[in-house]
């Protein structure tokens, strides 16, 4: 049980990163390039800010998901963490794809390894927390 609760852990911290950074853009950083595409080089536009943060939250619940389905935080998600952490191993699959094929070099550069980390980390979580389900 210990590797689930360190792949939790992994996943969590990680994500913290991910959420920082999107919080950046959303005040107004300059990393558009490294983001959706490099669509919006520079600062985001206003909607884009909004969605930055929306992926933020987002972001901050799937981690919550994972951490409770280790048994780290959250105990009264212990029984909708059972299915839900394969929504997040599926939107950390996608986000890999998506970010293995983004137009943007830096972005593919910098986040395809850490979407790489987060699904290794999620899935390790899904598939060891399994023998571990709530009553």
């Amino acid at each position: 049980m210990k590797t689930v609760r360190v792949a939790a852990l992994v996943f969590a911290v990680t994500t913290g990163v991910v959420v920082a950074f999107q919080l950046a853009l959303a005040l107004g950083a300059p990393w558009g390039a490294y983001a959706m595409g490099g669509s919006f080089p520079g600062v985001f536009p206003t909607p884009m800010r909004v969605a930055a943060v929306l992926q933020a939250a987002i972001l901050v619940v799937l981690a919550l998901v994972v951490l409770s389905r280790a048994g780290v935080a959250l105990p009264q998600w212990a029984r909708p963490s059972v299915w839900a952490v394969w929504v997040v191993v599926a939107f950390s699959a996608l986000s890999l794809v998506l970010n293995l094929i983004t137009p943007s070099g830096g972005e593919r550069a910098i986040w395809a390894p850490v979407a790489a980390i987060l699904l290794g980390s999620c899935v390790t979580v899904a598939t060891g927390a399994r023998k571990h389900q709530p009553r």
